[in-house]
C-alpha cells in the first residue's frame, strides 16, 4: 500500500534525525567533559596583588609549591597569594619571573603548575588541613576521591555507548539505542555527581581555610564545561530511548496494520 510505504519512510526520517541529533550532542559532551578534565581552571583565585606577595617571600613560595611534602594548607596558601588556579590534575600559579629577593616586584608574571600524583588523588584530608594530627575528614577524603574518578567513569560510559552505536548502525536497528540512551543517562548522573562533589569540597575547604580578605575565589570555565556536558548527556540519552522505543512500537503496529 502507498500511504503504508509513505508512512514507514516519514516514521525512519523522524528517528533518523532523533539519532543524529543525539549523536551530535554526545559529541559535544563528550569534547566538553575531555577539555575540562585536561584543563586547571576549575576553580580560580583572584588576588589584588600577587606580584608583591611573592615578592616579599621570595622564591621560598614557588618551593613550598612545588614540594613532594606540601601538604594541603601549604599549596592552598600559595594559590591564595598567587592568583592561583586548581584543576582535577594539576594545581598552578602566577609568580614573577624574577623572584629573587634583590629584585623589586615586577609586572611580568609567568604561570607555573605542578601536577597532583595519583598517591595524591587518594590522600586523606585532615579535619584541620596540615595538621596530621587532627584526624581524617571522611567528608572531604571521599568527595576528593569521587571527583576524579568520576569523570574518567562518564567518559568511558559514553564511549561505550558509542561502540554499541556502531554495532547498531551495522546490524541496521534502533533496539540497541536504547542501552546507548541508558549509558549516556548514567554518564550525565556521574557528570552531575562531579560536579556536586567538586561544589561541596571547595566549600568545605573553604570552612578549615577561609579566602583573605583581598583574595576572590570562583568557578573557572573548565568547571562550567563540566556543567553544561551533564545536560546534554541527558538530552542524547532521551533522544535515544525515545527514538527505540518510539520505532518498536509504531514498528508493532505498521505490522499489525499490515497484516490485517
Amino acid at each position: 500500500c502507498p500511504c503504508v510505504a509513505t508512512q514507514g519512510a516519514m516514521m525512519d526520517n523522524r528517528f533518523a534525525t532523533a539519532l543524529v541529533i543525539a549523536c551530535v550532542l554526545s559529541l559535544i559532551s563528550t569534547i566538553y567533559m575531555a577539555a575540562s578534565i585536561g584543563t586547571d581552571f576549575w576553580y580560580e583565585y583572584h588576588t589584588l596583588s600577587p606580584a608583591e606577595n611573592v615578592s616579599e617571600a621570595g622564591r621560598s613560595i614557588w618551593e613550598e609549591f612545588v614540594s613532594k611534602e606540601a601538604d594541603e594548607k601549604t599549596y592552598t596558601d600559595a594559590l591564595f597569594r598567587c592568583n592561583g588556579t586548581v584543576g582535577l590534575w594539576r594545581r598552578c600559579i602566577t609568580v614573577p619571573k624574577n623572584s629573587h629577593w634583590y629584585s623589586p616586584p615586577e609586572t611580568d608574571m609567568t604561570t607555573n603548575c605542578i601536577s597532583f600524583s595519583l598517591s595524591d588523588q587518594f590522600v586523606e584530608k585532615y579535619i584541620e588541613p596540615g595538621n596530621h594530627n587532627s584526624g581524617t575528614d571522611l567528608n572531604r577524603t571521599y568527595l576528593w576521591r569521587l571527583q576524579f574518578l568520576l569523570p574518567f567513569v562518564s567518559i568511558g560510559l559514553m564511549c561505550f555507548g558509542a561502540l554499541i552505536g556502531l554495532c547498531a548502525c551495522a546490524c541496521r536497528s534502533l533496539y540497541p539505542a536504547i542501552a546507548t540512551g541508558v549509558l549516556h543517562f548514567l554518564a550525565g548522573l556521574c557528570t552531575l555527581g562531579l560536579v556536586g562533589c567538586y561544589v561541596a569540597g571547595i566549600e568545605l575547604l573553604h570552612r578549615k581555610l577561609p579566602l583573605p580578605e583581598d583574595v576572590r575565589g570562583e568557578f573557572g570555565w573548565s568547571f562550567c564545561l563540566a556543567c553544561v556536558s551533564a545536560p546534554l548527556q541527558f538530552m542524547a540519552a532521551a533522544l535515544f530511548i525515545w527514538a527505540a522505543r518510539t520505532n518498536r512500537k509504531e514498528f508493532t503496529l505498521l505490522k499489525a496494520y499490515r497484516v490485517a
